[in-house]
């Protein structure tokens, strides 16, 4: 397929007006300047359209909560247990939930999913496409992440169980731990393999779901929104050399300067909401403005179900008359998303080789009127153009 006629906003290249992009096999296969070299395939003319690569929301809750149910469709959080690593997103996503249909009808063709924060644990993060019917399929890289949380969210689920933790040094006391025994049984582990003599240690689910954890492969997002939560994230994050990610980072602006010296990446957000929380109290919507004046690299986030899916592009338009340059924004819903979360080897730009995951605006998306003319992901129309 070649879509032609459009002004093309790659993303990780200067803006193409008049252009063409050519499609195969769900990937990008050649964009430029009109007139295109000769082509054997269907041609859509945009007709003037601005194409830009699918949103990315590089943190929410999709499919964990589902919409309109109670009880039935809670399953983001396993709070029977402060300590859940071994636990994975692809085994709760419900794909039709019907807000994934929201989220690609907005132009979302890729989110980050998962557990919640009432564990100091959660569980194995999900990068995945909005659009299909099967998790499996769906997947671009599960697990890409563990969730961990610190603040006021375990404290306030265990104190109502009588249980362990009710502080926040009780929290970080349980992340240590688990990283503790964890590292221990990889010990065991290199030792049973290096010498025969030796026995490897009994299986354990808990620390088999952290070996990528604590051996540098897999980063770790800490939920953390007050200042102290965010610098005892990087305090954990020092002591066991873990790769890791702020989410939240609500008073990240605070030390935004510190986290840019240390490459702290900041998945910033919800900023389309109430301070409902104590631990909200420095929530800012000009935050996103001031992190990335500091120089960190930072990407916006809907929190879903705390904010609809489908108003991601909304936020980045708050962010932008708050302050924060509308390039910065367009590229914290794409670019920045996916490499944030290392998947922009296959999304997150209009680059030869990537998923062809399209979205098409008449109008800037950075916008509460904006509505998509039309969606493709993996080379196929979500939403087919009507021009």
């Amino acid at each position: 397929m070649r879509i032609q006629n459009a002004t093309i906003h790659p993303i990780d290249a200067p803006v193409i007006e008049n252009g063409y992009i050519d499609l195969d096999s769900g990937r990008i296969k050649a964009l430029g300047t009109l007139p295109a070299p000769t082509a054997d395939s269907e041609v859509w003319d945009a007709r003037g359209a601005h194409i830009y690569p699918g949103f990315i929301d590089a943190h929410c809750h999709l499919g964990m909560w589902e919409d309109g149910l109670d009880f039935e469709g809670d399953d983001g959080n396993e709070d029977t247990d402060p300590a859940t690593p071994h636990l994975r997103a692809v085994d709760a996503i419900n794909p039709l939930d019907r807000c994934f249909e929201e989220a690609r009808a907005a132009g979302v063709t890729t989110v980050v999913t998962g557990p919640g924060s009432a564990n100091p644990i959660g569980g194995q993060l999900c990068a995945m496409k909005t659009a299909g019917i099967c998790t499996d399929d769906m997947v671009i890289k599960a697990p890409c992440a563990m969730k961990m949380a610190l603040g006021e969210n375990p404290k306030n689920t265990y104190h109502g169980k009588s249980q362990t933790p009710v502080t926040r040094m009780a929290t970080a006391a349980i992340i240590r731990e688990q990283l503790r025994l964890a590292a221990e049984y990889d010990k065991q582990l290199r030792k049973a393999q290096n010498d025969p003599e030796e026995d490897e240690p009994e299986f354990d689910a808990k620390c088999e779901a952290l070996l990528p954890v604590i051996r540098g492969e897999l980063p770790v997002h800490f939920h953390a929104h007050r200042l102290d939560d965010i610098l005892t994230a990087r305090r954990i994050a020092n002591e066991f050399q873990l790769k890791y990610v702020i989410v939240h980072g609500t008073a990240a602006h605070l030390a935004a300067e510190l986290l840019a010296r240390d490459n702290i990446p900041v998945l910033c957000g919800p900023i389309l909401c109430d301070r409902s929380k104590p631990e909200l109290r420095e929530l800012t919507p000009a935050s996103p403005a001031l992190l990335h004046q500091a120089g960190l690299t930072m990407a916006l986030i809907t929190d879903h179900p705390v904010i609809p899916l489908q108003y991601l592009g909304v936020c980045a338009g708050l962010a932008v008359r708050e302050g924060l340059d509308r390039e910065a924004a367009l590229r914290a819903v794409t670019l920045d998303a996916a490499a944030i979360v290392g998947i922009d080897n296959r999304v997150g730009s209009l680059t030869v080789g990537k998923d062809a995951d399209l979205v098409l605006f008449s109008e800037d998306p950075l916008t509460v009127a904006a509505k998509p003319l039309g969606v493709m992901v993996d080379g196929q129309w979500i939403k087919e153009p009507t021009f």
